[in-house]
Order: C-alpha cells, then sequence, then structure tokens
C-alpha cells in the first residue's frame, strides 16, 4: 500500500497489512465500529504532518473505517483526501454555520456554528483519536478524549499529554490503532 498523488510511499509491515485485512473483515460483519476514528491536528500542518495524516486515513478507510475530524485544511483535509481516495467515507464536523470553509473531499460536511467548541463533538465521536501535529486545538481535543476514557495516539506532538500513547511513524501507528480497533 502506498501514498498517491506526490506524497511519499510508506510500505507496510505484514503485522499491519495482516491487521488492515482483519479489520476489513470485522467491518463487513455485525460486529463492525459504527464509530469512526477521529483524525485531528492544525489546519496548518506540514508536509510530514499531512502525509501522514494522509496515510493513516487512507488505511484505515480502505479497510472500512470512517474517519471523522474538524473538516477543514492541513491535517483535516489530508485525512480526508486519504479517506475518500481510498474509497472511505470522510465526516468533518465545521467550526462555522454554513459548509464555505470544507475541504473539497469530505463525503458528509456538519456546520456546527460553535466555533472551536465543535472540538468536543470531534473527540466524543472518535472511537479513538490519532493526532498528527498539535496546536492548541489539537491539545483541546486530546484532552477532551483522554478525560472520556478513549484511546489517544501522536505523532508530531508538541506536548505529551499524560496518558496519551506517543508514536514515532505512520506503521507505528497503524499498529496502535488496529491493536485498539480489533481488541474485542
Amino acid at each position: 500500500m502506498s501514498l498517491r498523488e506526490g506524497a511519499s510511499a510508506v510500505a507496510l509491515p505484514a503485522q499491519v497489512t495482516e491487521a488492515l485485512a482483519r479489520l476489513a473483515q470485522k467491518q463487513k460483519g455485525p460486529q463492525r465500529h459504527r464509530q469512526p476514528v477521529a483524525i485531528i491536528g492544525p489546519g496548518d500542518g506540514g508536509a510530514a504532518e499531512c502525509e501522514a495524516a494522509y496515510a493513516v486515513a487512507h488505511a484505515l478507510a480502505g479497510a472500512g473505517m470512517a474517519v471523522v475530524c474538524g473538516g477543514r485544511g492541513g491535517v483535516m483535509a489530508a485525512a480526508s483526501r486519504g479517506a475518500a481516495e481510498a474509497g472511505g467515507i470522510a465526516v468533518g464536523i465545521l467550526p462555522e454555520d454554513d459548509d464555505r470553509n470544507a475541504n473539497e473531499w469530505l463525503s458528509v460536511a456538519i456546520p456546527t456554528g460553535m466555533g472551536e467548541m465543535r472540538n468536543g463533538i470531534v473527540a466524543r465521536s472518535g472511537v479513538c483519536l490519532v493526532a498528527i501535529g498539535g496546536n492548541m486545538g489539537t491539545l483541546s481535543e486530546m484532552a477532551l478524549g483522554l478525560k472520556w476514557g478513549k484511546p489517544v495516539f501522536v505523532m508530531h506532538g508538541d506536548v505529551a499529554l499524560p496518558g496519551a500513547v506517543q508514536v514515532s511513524d505512520v506503521n507505528e501507528m497503524l499498529a496502535k490503532v488496529l491493536a485498539c480497533l480489533l481488541d474485542d
């Protein structure tokens, strides 16, 4: 499996590929995850963060998981594009009261009119949270997720929050998230 359209290729280890196949099988049955994975990160994320968000979303969506994000640019757009290009679903929880600023890859845009308070909806929506990059909005989503007992996985984060699981690369992120999703 690899990234598309100019992003660097990510070779997935056999363990991750096998776990993605198991997740895809699970997602076809009655025990599937109905909640999406929340992929969170800054709207002005750099190339490394955006490539990682794309790769994680692409892999998970390819295995039948929907993703939810803040619906705008940067890491959110990269995750939405990854999910869309894998044939999956990307839901955006927007801060505005319309969808004018929604990224083009969303399957569903949900304008909330709540401003940054929408971060709570993003955090509550995910079965787990994948934080790639960091800023105050991402930190607020991570903190809420941890407060609500949700697994939070972090890559390229600025601040370490107690209880959040730090990972070093896309392969480790996918391995940790898949272990969480396949834990019955």
